[in-house]
């Protein structure tokens, strides 16, 4: 069933929980997260970012119909989100091609820039019925883990001033995670969280979510975390489970790889919805 960020967020407050955001750039990937979701019967949101292609992966306009096709057909909710789109032609053409959220990312732009292009962003998305994430504050590095700048933490009173300038419907902010895989243990400034919920009143959403610890998942969503973006560790999980082995034939080693992703999709999901 095919819905937008605010409806499954929305349902995902009222349980005081959170829903896993997968980034899903092939058909292996896709099918190991919508069979995660079905086995389960929770909710999910699918992802596409720009960064994909950046990476050489599927280009939005191939991936996106076969994402709609699951999500219309799937047993329980989801969301098909385009992630991290840095440009606003970029979210136009998704809209375009049916997503049902967006989110502009202008956290590295000057706040004022940020905010008027994300405004923009709203009154594109407002045409379809989409959904839009917004960004205030930095993590430091891009979504495909590259480093950048240093992390920014946001800022609660000028996420309050962005959330009432924008309209948007969920917030990314930085508390201390990063995008990629850690190389220590995050500290996550949970104080800094429950003082941006406090002041903005929409659900939060937790980018460079992969490695967090269970502990640390749970406190995030008790501040009020309802969406958790998720890949690294998936995806490593299937490398792993291909590593080193032979096979005769691509689609053994690409079954095996989604069968390792959907458990690991599954033991997030477990965590996300509170079980």
């Amino acid at each position: 069933m095919l819905v937008n960020l605010k409806e499954i967020l929305e349902a995902a407050e009222k349980k005081e929980s959170a829903v896993g955001a997968f980034n899903t750039p092939n058909l292996t990937s896709l099918r190991a997260v919508i069979g995660a979701a079905e086995e389960l019967q929770k909710p999910v949101i699918l992802m596409h970012a720009q960064v994909h292609e950046e990476m050489g992966l599927c280009s939005m306009e191939e991936i996106a119909p076969i994402m709609l096709s699951f999500a219309r057909r799937a047993s329980v909710p989801v969301c098909v989100h385009l992630d991290h789109g840095t440009d606003l032609d970029y979210i136009k053409r998704g809209l375009a091609l049916g997503f049902t959220s967006v989110m502009y990312d202008g956290s590295q732009l000057p706040e004022k820039e940020n905010t008027q292009n994300t405004k923009e962003a709203v009154n594109m998305a407002e045409k379809t019925g989409a959904s839009v994430e917004g960004e205030i504050g930095s993590m430091g590095t891009r979504e495909g883990g590259s480093n950048e700048d240093s992390s920014i933490y946001t800022d609660p009173t000028a996420a309050k001033n962005f959330v009432q300038a924008t309209g948007i419907d969920a917030l990314a902010c930085a508390f201390g995670t990063a995008h990629g895989f850690y190389k220590k243990a995050p500290r996550l400034d949970f104080d800094r969280l429950t003082q941006i919920r406090a002041q903005v009143g929409i659900p939060l959403v937790m980018h460079g979510g992969s490695g967090v610890s269970e502990q640390d998942y749970r406190k995030a969503i008790h501040c009020g975390i309802r969406k958790i973006n998720y890949y690294t560790y998936m995806a490593a999980a299937g490398g792993t489970a291909i590593s080193n082995k032979k096979y005769a034939q691509l689609h053994d080693a690409l079954l095996e790889a989604e069968k390792a992703m959907c458990e690991d999709v599954k033991r997030a999901m477990r965590i996300f919805s509170g079980l």
